[in-house]
C-alpha cells in the first residue's frame, strides 16, 4: 500500500465526481470568489453556505453557515470571501440544499500504510463533533479490491441496528468503488445523511488522492485544471514531473533540493535556526540532466517570495555530472533574471571542482561548498534575522 503525496480535492470538487459516480449528494452550486451577477441557486431554500478550502475543521473555524433566503447566501459569501482558514485561503463556496435527516452517521475508507490495507471506518453517531467521541468509531480492515472491502462492510454493518443494514452496505459498496476507481487515500463522508424515507445522502466529503496516480485519472485532471488556482501544486507536479510545495510564503529560504529526505531535514534545519523555509522541493538528480527546464521553474516559484534572502541549493548527484548541473544552474539563473538573491550551493558527487570552477567563473553570487553544515551556516546567514 502506498503512503505518499496527496492532493486534498476541495469538497465541491469531490462532490461532482461523486455525483458523476450516481453517488447521491445534496444538490449544489459553486460560487466563485470573483463572480459577477447574482448568486445561482438550487431550490427555493434553505440552504447551507460552504466556504471551499483544502483543509478539515471549516464548520469549527466559521465556514459554514446556513441561510434562509438568498439574501443570507449572498452576505454569507460577501462576509467569509476573504477568510483564510488554518493557513488556506477560501477558494471560493458551494452553496447547497439543506437535507431534513433523521441519523447522522459517520463513514469512511482510508489507506492504512502501516497495515498494507484499506481501513472501513464507521460511527453511527457522525457530525462535527466526531473527533470527540473517536472511541465510537468502529474499524475493519481489507485488501484493496471490491469483494475484500465489501466482506469488510459487512462485518462492521452487523453491529449496528438493522433498520440501517441495507442503507450502510449500500453506501459503502458505492463509495468503495469511488474509493479503489479514483486512487484515493482517503474518502471519508461525515456526515452521511439518512433521511425518512430511507434514503441515504453524502452530506460532507473530504477526498484526497495519490498525485502520482493522476497520470492515469483524467477525470481528476479535468478537475484540478478547471479550478488550476486552487491546485497549483499538484498541477506543478503533474506537468513538471516533481514535487514542489510552498510551505510559507513570507519564507527566507528558498529550497532547490534532491531526495525528500534530505529535504525535509533542510526545513527542519532551518526552522531549528529560527529561519522561514519557503518550500519543499525534491527534484531527482536524473531529472537535472539535459535541459535547465526544471531548474527554472523551481527559481520562477522564488520570485513570488517577497521575503526570499537566500536560495540553497543541495545536489547530492549519482548520476549527474555536477559540471553538467553546473552549466544548467547558471544557464536557469539566467532565464530569470528577476531572482536576484544570493545563492550557496552544497554539491556532492562527481567532478566537484570543475563544476566549482565553472561557477567561479561565471562571476555570480553563488558560494560553493561541499560539507553540508557550512553550506547550511552560510545560508542562515544569508537569510537574515531570526524570526
Amino acid at each position: 500500500m502506498k503512503d505518499g503525496p496527496t492532493v486534498l480535492l476541495l469538497e465541491h470538487d469531490a462532490k461532482e465526481l461523486a455525483q458523476g459516480r450516481g453517488i447521491p449528494v445534496p444538490e449544489g452550486r459553486f460560487v466563485a470568489i470573483d463572480r459577477s451577477g447574482p448568486i445561482e441557486l438550487v431550490g427555493s431554500g434553505p440552504w447551507v453556505v460552504k466556504a471551499q478550502v483544502p483543509v478539515g475543521g471549516r464548520g469549527k473555524a466559521g465556514g459554514v453557515g446556513f441561510a434562509a433566503t438568498p439574501a443570507d447566501v449572498a452576505d454569507f459569501v460577501t462576509g467569509h470571501a476573504g477568510d483564510v482558514i488554518k493557513g488556506r485561503s477560501v477558494s471560493g463556496f458551494r452553496v447547497e440544499e439543506r437535507i431534513d435527516f433523521i441519523h447522522e452517521i459517520y463513514l469512511a475508507l482510508m489507506v492504512d500504510a502501516s497495515a498494507r490495507a484499506v481501513r472501513l471506518m464507521l460511527a453511527t453517531a457522525g457530525g462535527v463533533d466526531i473527533e470527540e467521541h473517536a472511541d465510537q468509531v468502529r474499524y475493519a480492515l481489507a485488501a484493496p479490491d471490491a469483494l475484500s472491502l465489501g466482506a469488510a462492510a459487512c462485518s462492521l454493518v452487523d453491529g449496528e441496528p438493522a433498520e440501517l443494514h441495507d442503507i450502510l452496505l449500500e453506501a459503502f459498496e458505492a463509495l468503495a468503488g469511488m474509493f479503489l476507481a479514483l486512487d484515493a487515500t482517503l474518502l471519508e463522508v461525515n456526515p452521511l445523511f439518512v433521511t425518512a424515507d430511507g434514503r441515504w445522502i453524502a452530506g460532507d466529503m473530504k477526498l484526497i488522492v495519490d498525485d502520482n496516480a493522476l497520470p492515469r485519472q483524467p477525470a481528476v485532471e479535468a478537475v484540478l485544471r478547471a479550478r488550476a488556482d486552487a491546485y497549483r501544486e499538484p498541477l506543478f507536479k503533474l506537468d513538471h514531473d516533481f514535487d514542489y510545495v510552498c510551505i510559507d510564503p513570507r519564507g527566507q529560504v528558498g529550497l532547490l533540493t534532491t531526495g525528500a529526505g534530505l529535504s525535509m531535514m533542510l526545513i527542519d534545519e532551518m526552522l531549528q535556526a529560527e529561519r522561514r523555509p519557503f518550500n519543499f522541493c525534491d527534484v531527482r538528480t536524473g531529472q537535472l540532466r539535459g535541459s535547465p527546464e526544471r531548474l527554472v521553474q523551481v527559481l520562477r516559484q522564488f520570485t513570488l517570495g517577497r521575503e526570499l534572502a537566500v536560495v540553497l541549493v543541495n545536489v547530492f548527484a549519482g548520476i549527474t555530472d555536477l559540471d553538467e548541473f553546473a552549466r544548467l544552474l547558471l544557464e536557469a539563473l539566467d532565464a530569470v533574471p528577476a531572482l536576484k538573491v544570493p545563492v550557496v550551493a552544497r554539491l556532492i558527487g562527481n567532478n566537484f571542482e570543475a563544476a566549482r570552477a565553472r561557477i567561479e567563473a561565471s562571476g555570480r553570487p553563488i558560494e560553493v561548498e561541499h560539507d553540508l553544515d557550512r553550506a547550511l551556516q552560510r545560508a542562515i546567514e544569508r537569510a537574515g534575522v531570526a524570526v
